[in-house]
């Protein structure tokens, strides 16, 4: 009766490994590789977050121009009473309780007096004393607060950009991991063929040489050959380890993850032309020179700010309190009378050191600091872009160029195995054509790679890489 549970059970399981499986095997193309840096790399979560605790401050200021209701309430035990004297001129013995006029002919009264309660005086107050209550008040004039609001606008603007100009830098580092994996993955595969090519020839000569048919000179030789590529092979490896966790770090995943790209360098060769004559050079939207925008309007903001701190300021205020007076133990005999008090506070700057007046020089000078970065970052911008489609069609060249070297190079390579086959040519003059084959194809590749990297520096350079379509994946 349990058989069909337990085969239900099997074959769910067999179904989530083969699911598992097929999701290890899957190849994840470039913009797959982006769009998850976008989603997971810790830099861009921060940058987000940047954003959220800016626009909280935002909040802050507005919070700064609503009501603040406060609770307080204090106890103060009396330790030594006040004592307190009266001027009473003029009524008998009640003129000397003021230590007014003590001539001699009051002397015995008063010491008389001072043998009871001192000089004279009245002790005052009462042995407890309780105070609690609410504070409000409610700023009517804040300039300096108005303006800190169109400040605080402008900052999560900055948030906002910085967290754009993230995206656009984590963009082109993952492009350069993504086409540097590419690039050593290709190579090994050059280098493989040239391992593969030499490996053939040496088990041929082993097997002519057990036949007699060639020297044990020609066997060395050719195991000398495929031995120097085994090197190669491994640094071939160790670059595409280094590349694959470096892809993997950008992408915010584990560097166990089986991580496995789609696609070669050669397949870029075919659009690179069309791409190269669409290129624009507008670089308005470049990241840094929004930035500087933007940090240029906080700056005049600041000023503004600053000279702000001139003008007066009104609050309103209340407050409804109880207190209490008592003589003897704290916790007895409580006597609350309530009381309120409402009015307006009105406080006008004059004069504090000079601190206001520096602080809007200073603003200033920065203001115009950053003026001048602005025409410097111009220049040094537009002189970026120039060397970068420069050498955008210094690399297009270079890689028609390498694509003809390996025509060329794999057709003389064909002449050259059919020469040596017939024995017209000999294993150096073959091993030669292997060799230059692979240069040949090593070049090609290396050139598709540097126009990669280059067309992806430009891109953010002109701060117009497609985020939208990344972030929708």
């Amino acid at each position: 009766m349990n058989f069909p549970i337990k085969s239900l059970t099997v074959g769910a399981l067999f179904l989530t490994c083969a699911a598992t499986v097929l999701a290890e095997d899957k190849k994840l193309d470039l913009d797959e590789c982006i769009a998850i840096a976008l989603s997971d790399n810790p830099t861009i979560k921060i940058a987000d977050r940047e954003v959220d605790r800016v626009d909280y401050s935002k909040k802050e200021i507005i919070g700064q121009l609503l009501p603040t209701i406060d609770f307080g309430a204090t106890y103060n035990r009396m330790l030594a009473k006040q004592v307190m004297y009266m001027n009473m001129d003029g009524l008998g013995d009640f003129g000397g309780m003021g230590g007014g006029n003590n001539s001699g002919d009051n002397d015995e009264a008063n010491t008389s007096r001072a043998g009871k309660g001192g000089d004279g005086g009245i002790k005052v107050g009462l042995d407890n004393s309780y105070s609690m209550g609410f504070n409000a008040a409610l700023p009517l004039i804040a300039p300096q607060l108005w303006k800190s609001l169109s400040l605080s606008d402008s900052q999560i603007l900055l948030s906002v950009e910085q967290a754009h100009n993230s995206r656009l830098e984590m963009v082109n580092q993952v492009k350069s991991a993504y086409y540097t994996l590419m690039l050593a993955e290709d190579s090994r595969r050059v280098i493989q063929e040239s391992y593969d090519m030499a490996a053939l020839n040496h088990e041929i000569y082993s097997k002519k040489f057990a036949a007699g048919a060639a020297s044990d000179y020609d066997v060395l030789r050719t195991s000398v050959a495929m031995k120097n590529i085994e090197p190669e092979l491994l640094q071939a490896d160790v670059a595409i380890k280094q590349a694959r966790l470096q892809l993997l770090i950008l992408m915010g995943l584990d560097s166990s993850y089986d991580l496995r790209i789609s696609g070669r360098l050669a397949d870029y060769e075919s659009t690179m032309y069309e791409n190269t004559i669409a290129i624009d050079r507008d670089y308005s939207n470049n990241p840094q020179l929004r930035l500087n925008t933007i940090q240029s309007k906080i700056l005049d903001q600041t000023v503004k700010v600053q000279k702000m701190a001139w003008s007066p300021t009104l609050a309103l205020t209340a407050n409804y309190n109880w207190t209490s007076m008592s003589n003897g133990s704290p916790f007895r005999n409580f006597r609350w009378n309530p009381y309120s008090t409402i009015g307006l506070s009105l406080s006008v700057p004059i004069f504090q050191g000079g601190n206001r007046w520096n602080r809007i020089k200073q603003a200033e000078i920065q203001a115009e600091e950053m003026t001048w970065q602005r025409e410097n970052l111009e220049r040094s911008v537009a002189m970026q872009v120039d060397l970068a489609v420069d050498n955008i069609g210094i690399n297009v060249r270079q890689i028609s160029s390498c694509s003809e070297s390996v025509a060329q190079a794999e057709r003389a390579h064909s002449i050259m195995e059919k020469s040596f086959e017939i024995g017209a040519a000999t294993y150096l003059d073959l091993r030669d054509s292997e060799l230059a084959l692979t240069r040949a194809r090593l070049a090609y590749f290396q050139a598709i790679y540097n126009y990669l990297v280059a067309n992806s520096e430009l891109e953010l350079l002109l701060g117009n890489a497609p985020l939208d379509k990344y972030e929708k994946k």
